[in-house]
């Protein structure tokens, strides 16, 4: 039996949810639940590799720098994804491994701290859009923008922010290392947060202050390890037409062109389905299908029972 590869991509907010404490030990909690999904899936063959948002996380990393700044030196932002990737990667090691050793599956879990290439010249970095870190008042605000090259927006009432560009993600740097470690059986753990994002100048690398989307850059991962099927894990069973409003329809199946209608016509948040739904247009032109799901309608949606696939 040829074994098919998946790659499963998780939000951030899957670990730390809304209204959580944010202690190591709800994370982990979370991450048990998440692994137990998972481990069905290695169960029935699959070989996968998992990829996860960073929102909540590395927006308390960057409070933690900012309240720390007088005492030791503040990380750049991609510096903190790494830190990110680390802390969660760890957390779903952890899970994953004890669920697996529970139903006596020896298999090895292993997290790749992972850099995503991105084109200086991306015009996201001319028009920074993306909130991260802790909120400030107007003032100050103000204040750190003199000080700096930082640009600071008003989010949702709840006060300014700093923002940073998103650049589309172009190339998986650890692609190699990953596909020879999934072909020696390791669960692999990559690309957490979207990468850690760098730019290529004179032959070498540096990381840029900046955040990828992690669910386009989990459309890359999966074409540059030659995956079989992209899920996209999210709060929701599948995606909608006319989301909240009178008409809600659940779309079950969705080719290229019809996605691309509906993105066009506005029925896909920009900042919540819009990115999965543009992943899952990139993989299939690229000959991939994606499954948007939530965890619990998981291995119905692999099954063709539930979920939005895009083909």
């Amino acid at each position: 039996m040829i074994m098919k590869t998946l790659v499963l991509a998780l939000g951030g907010n899957m670990l730390l949810r809304k209204g959580e404490s944010g202690t190591f030990e709800a994370q982990l909690e979370n991450a048990k639940r998440v692994a137990k999904q998972i481990a069905v899936l290695i169960l029935k063959g699959y070989r996968v590799i998992i990829t996860h948002g960073n929102g909540p996380q590395v927006g308390n990393i960057l409070i933690q720098q900012e309240k720390g700044k007088d005492d030791v030196p503040a990380m750049p932002l991609d510096v903190c994804v790494a830190e990110s990737q680390g802390e969660i990667g760890y957390m779903l090691q952890r899970a994953l491994s004890a669920e697996l050793m529970r139903r006596r599956v020896n298999r090895p879990v292993a997290t790749v701290v992972t850099q995503v290439l991105v084109d200086e010249r991306d015009k996201a970095f001319k028009r920074p859009t993306k909130p991260i870190g802790p909120f400030y008042l107007k003032e100050e605000a103000e204040r750190l923008s003199k000080k700096s090259d930082y640009l600071f927006k008003e989010d949702a009432g709840r006060g300014y922010r700093k923002v940073v560009p998103s650049p589309k993600p172009k190339e998986i740097l650890e692609k190699d290392a990953i596909k020879k470690m999934v072909n020696g059986g390791v669960i692999v753990i990559a690309s957490g947060g979207g990468g850690i994002p760098v730019v290529k100048k004179n032959g070498k690398f540096r990381g840029v202050e900046a955040v990828i989307d992690k669910d386009l850059a989990a459309a890359v991962l999966a074409e540059e390890v030659g995956a079989d099927m992209l899920l996209i894990l999210t709060d929701v069973k599948a995606a909608y037409l006319n989301y909240g409003k009178p008409g809600q329809t659940e779309v079950r199946k969705m080719k290229v062109k019809y996605a691309e209608k509906y993105l066009k016509e506005g029925h896909f948040s920009p900042g919540s389905m819009g990115p999965k739904v543009q992943a899952g247009i990139e993989f299939a032109k690229n000959g991939g299908k994606t499954i948007i799901t939530s965890p619990e309608f998981l291995i119905d949606a692999i099954r063709g029972n539930a979920g939005t696939l895009i083909e």
